[in-house]
């Protein structure tokens, strides 16, 4: 990485140089930028997606950005320190079905593993919805003689003449990616990497993946079908990151670009373009930045956060200064085994449809309307009732323009949807429509808040519901008491909170190491020995941008009670730590969990977890200090509440008439730059030093 700008010469004098951090998060409605200048605050630009070539919103926002400043794009650029992207071609390439024609090579005998796949369902009791078509068909599915034994010794080597057939298929068939999926390279990958050796060479223009190399887990179907999507996703996301790279370096960007993954931590382009499976979930994970930043300077305790924007609700946990994580995303049905954040979504956002279905019921999503041609009220041709629209005609969004006018809100399309798509097939007028519309909404957001609460024994009531998003405030409250919590809390930034976080992301790498034996202390000794070379590589890895004290590297160990199929995590201190001390650790969590413990059953080690993180310095943004002026409101409008209120005559906010220490008793709307606050009856609102907002709900015992 390149040092940070900080000084330039003019003439014969040194002058400070202002610096910048810039966050981009490209989402499937709205493109969001924040810059985070050393002397100039938080500057912040929303534009509508450009889902066939994303850099257009990217380096449009870049510009705008620029321009707001008096720079040229090349002056701009050329100033900051970090330039942090999170996507969603990775994900939307997936979920479209337009990833990359993809061969595989299997182990001969497991040909059809991948599409065996497991048994079990979440839903156990739905067994008639089929299972996702296959992303490598059977005929591009090429069997190679070769063997590695159950303790990682090469029993056959790799048949040259089956290699050669397969990459002659391949060649034919128009094959641009390859993944190498062989039994047992988890423990030994010599056989997967002579494949991949011989295959760039053979395709030098085709995408190839080793399965032990992405995920040195144990369990095939698993390690397989994440070398599969990521080989299939890898030539339309990979490209696209180059060519952006590259551009914003010809504009005058002398650092490199760097990429929100899934873990919530950032990576450099050369590190994630041999792993863009690492980016599924790159957007919604950049949160983690925010939160960190908030819990800390706010001291707000355990959060739970729900980010609303036009296509999707998000919600994830973030409990003792750590949000929840995972080893396994499941994304459209295909599984894939990469660290990420654990982030709980339903199809419930701003721009999610409303329709009457074949049975006279009201329906709420998943599908959505995008941000072309976006909600009736927008006006760029869409027809179809939404979650935005409802809001509109319950006055809780006004007509006008939003967002320096990216947006431009028109009320009579909004009532002409809800009314021949909602209201009249039920006998309703617009007004009840609407209503039932936002209450089946946040139902739905609900169950997803449950999920990742009150589910897993955490008590909502100690929780501070962060709501975030262009569309979190409108349902924060409500949703917050529905759920039982008690204070609710609106960043100013709410509206581009994921592109704010990447402002403050680390970088991180993850490793994981399957290792199933018994847990001992001659086990923890070897395990030791092993975690002790890998922590040295990452350190390594990371010294080549961060000096040794920004460097922090963890080590959590995946254990389990003999015959159970889940895990639990629980931290890892090699060289101090013993059976005992492990036992209780392991106990300790899964009590927690699943409220017993069994005494008498052996516990086995099933993986290790390498955590290693290089630390920028953290945000230090200033804060105002606090007024006790009364605010005024700057208009009165007739919101609709709630059901226990219904339509009153509510005051209206700008937060130009709002300033640190400022109080507001609702019912009452405040309008934010990127979002809407909604108050319910008696609840208090309290602008704090940063113009972030606190909520304290009035609750009837």
């Amino acid at each position: 990485m390149s040092p940070p700008l900080e000084e330039q010469s003019v003439g014969e004098k040194e002058v400070a140089k202002e610096t910048w951090r810039v966050g981009i998060d490209v989402g499937g409605t709205f493109t969001d930028v924040v810059a985070v200048g050393s002397r100039s605050g938080i500057l912040i630009y929303k534009t509508a997606s450009t889902p066939d070539d994303p850099s257009v919103g990217v380096l449009a926002g870049v510009s705008a950005l620029a321009e707001s400043q008096g720079l040229t794009i090349r002056e701009f650029l050329s100033a900051c320190t970090h330039f942090v992207h999170g996507t969603t071609v990775a994900t939307n390439t997936l979920l479209e079905g337009k990833g990359a024609r993809t061969g595989m090579l299997v182990t001969r005998g497991f040909r059809d593993a991948i599409e065996i796949r497991r048994g079990f369902r979440e839903n156990v009791w739905d067994y008639r919805t089929p299972w996702p078509d296959v992303l490598v068909p059977r005929w591009l599915r090429r069997p190679v003689t070769e063997r590695v034994l159950k303790d990682g010794r090469i029993e056959t080597e790799v048949d040259r003449a089956d290699l050669d057939d397969a990459i002659v298929r391949f060649k034919a068939a128009g094959v641009q990616a390859v993944a190498v999926c062989f039994i047992n390279s988890y423990l030994n990958d010599a056989n997967e990497e002579l494949c991949v050796r011989y295959l760039r060479e053979a395709m030098p223009d085709c995408f190839v993946c080793g399965s032990a190399k992405l995920a040195a887990v144990m369990g095939e179907y698993e390690r397989s079908s994440t070398a599969v999507v990521n080989a299939y996703i890898g030539p339309r996301v990979v490209p696209y990151l180059r060519q952006l790279d590259e551009r914003l370096s010809e504009l005058g960007m002398s650092n490199r670009l760097l990429l929100v993954q899934s873990n919530g931590g950032a990576a450099f382009i050369d590190d994630i373009e041999q792993r863009p499976v690492s980016l599924l979930l790159s957007g919604p994970a950049a949160g983690v930045g925010a939160l960190d930043y908030f819990s800390g300077k706010d001291r707000l305790g355990g959060l739970v956060t729900m980010e609303i924007g036009g296509t999707s609700c998000d919600v994830m946990l973030y409990d003792r200064g750590k949000v929840g994580e995972t080893t396994r995303l499941d994304i459209a049905g295909y599984p894939a085994i990469t660290a990420s954040v654990e982030i709980n979504t339903v199809g419930t956002g701003g721009g999610t449809i409303a329709y009457v279905d074949a049975g006279g019921m009201l329906q709420v999503g998943p599908q959505g309307a995008g941000s072309r041609p976006g909600p009736a009220c927008y006006g760029l041709g869409g027809t179809m009732a939404t979650v935005t629209d409802a809001h509109v005609v319950l006055g809780r969004l006004r007509p006008g323009a939003y967002a320096d006018g990216s947006v431009n809100i028109r009320s009579e399309f909004a009532h002409e949807a809800i009314a021949k798509h909602v209201a009249q097939p039920l006998g309703l007028t617009v007004e009840e429509a609407a209503i039932g519309i936002i209450r089946l909404a946040e139902q739905n957001m609900l169950h997803a808040m449950e999920r990742m609460s009150s589910e897993r024994g955490v008590n909502p009531h100690a929780l501070t519901l962060v709501a975030c998003g262009g569309a979190g405030a409108l349902h924060g409250v409500a949703v917050a008491r529905l759920l039982g919590c008690r204070s609710v809390f609106v960043p100013r930034l709410a509206g581009v909170f994921c592109a704010f976080g990447m402002c403050n992301s680390n970088i991180r790498h993850d490793l994981i190491q399957s290792c199933m034996v018994e847990l001992s202390d001659e086990t923890l000794a070897r395990i030791s020995e092993q975690v002790a070379e890998r922590e040295d590589e990452q350190r390594g890895r990371l010294l080549e941008s961060f000096s040794s004290e920004a460097i922090v590297i963890d080590c959590f160990l995946d254990l389990r009670y003999r015959g159970q199929q889940w895990t639990v995590r629980v931290p890892f201190f090699g060289g101090t730590d013993s059976k005992q001390t492990l036992r209780h650790r392991f106990e300790e969590e899964f009590s927690s969990i699943y409220g017993y413990v069994q005494e008498r059953n052996e516990v086995q080690i099933v993986a290790f977890h390498l955590i290693g993180k290089g630390r920028f310095p953290a945000l230090a943004l200033e804060a105002t200090g606090a007024t006790a002026e009364s605010p005024q409101a700057s208009s009165t409008r007739s919101i609709w509440i709630d059901t226990r209120i219904g339509f009153v005559d509510a005051p209206v906010f700008s937060p130009s008439k709002l300033s640190p220490g400022s109080t507001i008793t609702g019912p009452a709307v405040i309008e934010e730059l990127t979002t809407t606050i909604l108050l319910g009856a008696a609840d208090m609102l309290l602008v704090d030093e940063g113009g972030n907002y606190s909520i304290q709900l009035s609750i009837s015992e």
